[in-house]
């Protein structure tokens, strides 16, 4: 019996020793120590069309430059979205004059997709992204093909203008640097929307050609696309905006319970089991960024 009992008595004083759990990094991202190839890898699986799209790119401007220059004309003759082509076959050259670059070489689109495309698509998503930039490549090309459709039909254009060579991604660019607005805040959006209205604005005041009124229109279009960012991470409302709480008196914007529904609920409710809190519903956790 006394042996038991200090047997008892040696595990009761024995120290136990702390668990220490590694945390392990989220799905997704990456090791702090990838070294430059990791990082790189993480920063285009963020942007998967952007880059798909610009490696499209690479490999037609590859071919382009073996093109002598008639060959080349006549070749993006058929992939342009001039009005001829337009009647006859409008999904193809629509799908396929966003592929060629005509003007400026891919390093200089290269630049400017990842100032634009890049922040677009991982703020809105890959299907937001493309909806954006395929609703303002699209607008902008009918729109600015029926500007010249009117003026051919009316003497101002000649009639040879049916055939314009038309190719290019600058339309879709237009859009998308105009719905990044709404990724702004404060004065900074105002300034930044004004700047890219002043930017596609000022060629219709000096040349007027039927692309600048496509530019232009693809900045509008891109203005418009307001909805489809509701619910995209960084469109909130003022700092500081409340969300209100189903069945509650509403949530501050650290996620308490209001003083009035929320506190008469949690007294009422009784004994019984414990059931989350409002502010840890899901839905009501991310109500307070959708616009």
């Amino acid at each position: 019996m006394r042996a038991r009992f200090m047997c008892v008595a040696r595990r009761i004083s024995r120290p136990t020793r702390p668990r220490h759990r590694t945390r392990r990094p989220p799905a997704g991202s990456a090791a702090p120590g990838g070294g430059p190839a990791g990082r790189a890898a993480a920063y285009l699986r963020r942007a998967p069309g952007t880059f798909l799209w610009l490696a499209i790119l690479l490999v037609t401007s590859v071919i382009m430059h073996r093109f002598s220059p008639d060959v080349l004309t006549g070749f993006l003759q058929q992939r342009s979205t001039n009005i001829h082509n337009l009647l006859h076959s409008p999904g193809r050259v629509l799908l396929t004059s966003a592929l060629w670059l005509d003007g400026g070489g891919w390093p200089l689109y290269f630049a400017l997709y990842n100032v634009l495309h890049v922040p677009a698509e991982r703020w809105l998503g890959t299907r937001r992204w493309l909806a954006v930039l395929t609703t303002a490549h699209i607008g902008a090309t009918y729109l600015s093909e029926g500007v010249l459709a009117v003026a051919i039909h009316t003497g101002a254009a000649p009639h040879t203008a049916v055939n314009t060579l038309d190719v290019g991604v600058s339309y879709a660019l237009a859009g998308v640097a105009a719905v990044l607005t709404y990724r702004l805040t404060g004065p900074w959006r105002y300034a930044y929307a004004l700047g890219i209205l002043a930017f596609y604005g000022a060629p219709l005041l000096t040349s007027r050609g039927f692309t600048d009124v496509g530019h232009f229109a693809a900045a509008l279009i891109g203005f418009a696309c307001r909805p489809l960012t509701r619910g995209a991470p960084g469109t909130t409302g003022p700092p500081g905006a409340t969300a209100p709480a189903a069945g509650t008196g509403g949530t501050t914007a650290t996620g308490a319970p209001g003083s009035a529904g929320g506190s008469s609920a949690l007294r009422t409710a009784g004994p019984g089991p414990v059931t989350p809190l409002p502010h840890r519903a899901r839905g009501i956790r991310y109500a307070r960024r959708m616009t």
